[in-house]
């Protein structure tokens, strides 16, 4: 990250880094647990349209073939003694348990941010500040902006504040969102990996003007920040 000593900045080196971003984690979750539901979906109606069928009236099951047909009110037998009730506990327990735990680890990369140590060290650090009823984003050679420009493929890291409620600073399409707690700093990041213009919003209830707390969120190309950020934001903000 760039360094700011009195009157210079020295200049942030722009790297784009090897790192997954939190689109890509959250994105791998809703796949993995897309799968497993439809894999168990699939054999949860198929049991049933089977048993449908086999037990279907007229069918001829349980008129001597050797199958008792169940009725109505009747509990089941036949089961082994409860072995099929414990397999199938315990392999359903497992797959839960070990998805649990898969989930819970890369929700740490989130939560913690990419080994990746070039990655960190070139990160850009934004102080972020929510107030009644706006966003403020400080950079490290001091500027301040109500519109919150970075360079795409490059990861950011948010420093979060409040000024006097509690606010949530959350943009969806970027996947990063978390608290801003008066006196207190929260952190969190995030990797844009295409240009454009994302709306970052208040998700905490927080006054008469809450659905108006937005703030726009500017990616634009690595060199195109670097003018912008040495031209010390002349502009207010606005990159061009």
């Amino acid at each position: 990250m760039g360094v700011v000593v009195p009157n210079h900045v020295v200049a942030i080196p722009l790297h784009a880094g090897d790192v997954r971003t939190p689109e890509a984690v959250f994105e791998r979750i809703f796949t993995v647990f897309l799968v497993l539901g439809a894999l168990v979906g699939v054999v949860v109606v198929a049991y049933t349209v089977y048993n449908a069928y086999a037990y279907r009236d007229g069918s001829g099951n349980g008129d001597g073939a050797g199958v008792d047909r169940p009725e109505p009110g009747e509990l089941p037998t036949g089961g082994g003694g409860g072995k099929k009730l414990f397999l199938s506990f315990g392999i359903s327990a497992i797959i839960v348990l070990s998805l649990i735990g898969w989930t819970y680890t890369t929700l740490l990369y989130i939560e913690q941010g990419p080994d990746d140590r070039q990655a960190q060290e070139n990160a850009i650090e934004v102080d972020v500040e929510g107030f009644q009823f706006g966003w403020r984003f400080t950079y490290p050679n001091g500027q301040t902006n109500s519109t919150l420009t970075v360079p795409v493929n490059r990861m950011v890291v948010l420093n979060v504040t409040s000024t006097d409620v509690f606010h949530n600073f959350g943009a969806p399409e970027l996947r990063v969102k978390t608290d801003a707690v008066p006196g207190q700093h929260t952190r969190t990041w995030f990797v844009a990996r295409e240009t454009g213009t994302y709306r970052a919003q208040c998700y905490e209830l927080c006054g008469t003007g809450h659905s108006y707390m937005n703030a726009d969120i500017r990616v634009v190309q690595q060199d195109r920040f670097r003018t912008w950020y040495d031209g010390n934001a002349s502009d207010g903000g606005e990159a061009a």
